[in-house]
């Protein structure tokens, strides 16, 4: 009889436990949901203070607001964007067309720090609208590519924890032009050789300024892409790359000044080229027809007879005489 009263009692605890674990979960959703709600307020208020919304764009702009809460972006970042709109005349669909951007990075589950943070910039340095949009566009279009390789990567087994933060770095060296191909052959030889997260981010890093450096040089991006790949091609270990674009960047350089002053002389003489054919246009105008000759009258008359004293020497010897 007491182990079944004990069996009961641990039954009435767990139930007990179950409707308190449940209870509680109702009631975290209950104040998750007020929470938001309070939230939409706040901003609702913040859009009626202000002039520079209608009342359909303002409803507009609450609806991409909530999806972006609900998704899980802070409430913070979303009063500041559109406290920054205000202030900065963003009209109602580009709000929109940004918290669009933002919500599909998130969904996803990608970074979205780096997307808030270039709005936030540009609305500090007053950039056009459509550049803000362009540009978060471009970041959310490499924080995609970067999370690619970074998969790719971790199938060949590659493991890392902070992936988020790899992202981030790999999109930055993406969008500064370094080759899709050189960042994946990076994670997947770094991976092979056993190098940490860390200095795979580190090289990452380097080539970026790598690429930047050859972008200040005059490279262009396909010239930049081959001079990533050659070095690859001449590497024997992951340590190397960097110096192998360096010094393939130094001859492209060297390249270039020579070039450059090589050209430099024809394109001297071709200006004093140009300032000799206009003598010959010139000339060529004044003679094309022959109507300043025909207006000199008698020109043509003393032209004409120049030619008979040659021949009258001749005409004008007399023939022998008839025997």
């Amino acid at each position: 009889m007491i182990s079944k009263n004990k069996i009961k009692f641990k039954l009435i605890l767990s139930l007990i436990t179950l409707l308190t674990i449940f209870s509680f979960a109702i009631s975290v959703f209950f104040a998750e949901t007020a929470t938001i709600d309070e939230q939409l307020e706040q901003l609702k208020s913040i859009l009626n203070s202000s002039s520079a919304y209608s009342a359909f764009q303002s409803r507009m702009i609450l609806n991409s607001a909530r999806a972006l809460l609900e998704s899980g972006i802070a409430f913070e970042d979303t009063q500041r964007i559109i406290e920054n709109s205000i202030d900065n005349s963003l009209d109602a669909y580009s709000v929109k067309k940004v918290f669009d951007i933002i919500l599909e990075t998130q969904q996803e589950n990608l970074p979205t720090e780096p997307l808030i943070n270039k709005v936030n910039e540009g609305f500090a340095k007053n950039i056009d609208e459509t550049i803000i949009i362009s540009v978060i566009s471009t970041k959310a279009e490499s924080l995609r590519k970067a999370s690619e390789i970074l998969n790719e990567a971790q199938q060949e087994g590659l493991e890392l924890n902070g992936g988020e933060e790899m992202v981030k770095i790999l999109a930055d060296s993406l969008e500064n032009d370094v080759p899709d191909e050189s960042l994946s052959w990076l994670l997947k030889t770094g991976t092979a050789e056993g190098k940490s997260i860390l200095e795979i981010s580190e090289i990452s890093e380097e080539l970026s300024y790598l690429s930047l450096l050859a972008t200040d040089s005059g490279l262009s991006s396909e010239e930049i892409s081959l001079l990533f790949k050659k070095a690859i091609e001449n590497s024997t270990n992951i340590d190397e790359i960097c110096e192998n674009i360096q010094t393939s960047l130094d001859a492209e350089i060297s390249t270039a000044k020579i070039e450059g002053e090589e050209s430099g002389q024809p394109s001297g003489s071709s200006t004093s080229t140009e300032v000799t054919t206009e003598p010959p246009s010139e000339e060529g105008s004044a003679s094309v027809g022959e109507t300043p000759t025909q207006e000199a009258g008698e020109a043509p008359t003393e032209t004409g007879g120049a030619p008979e004293p040659s021949t009258s020497p001749e005409e004008e010897t007399p023939p022998p005489p008839e025997k």
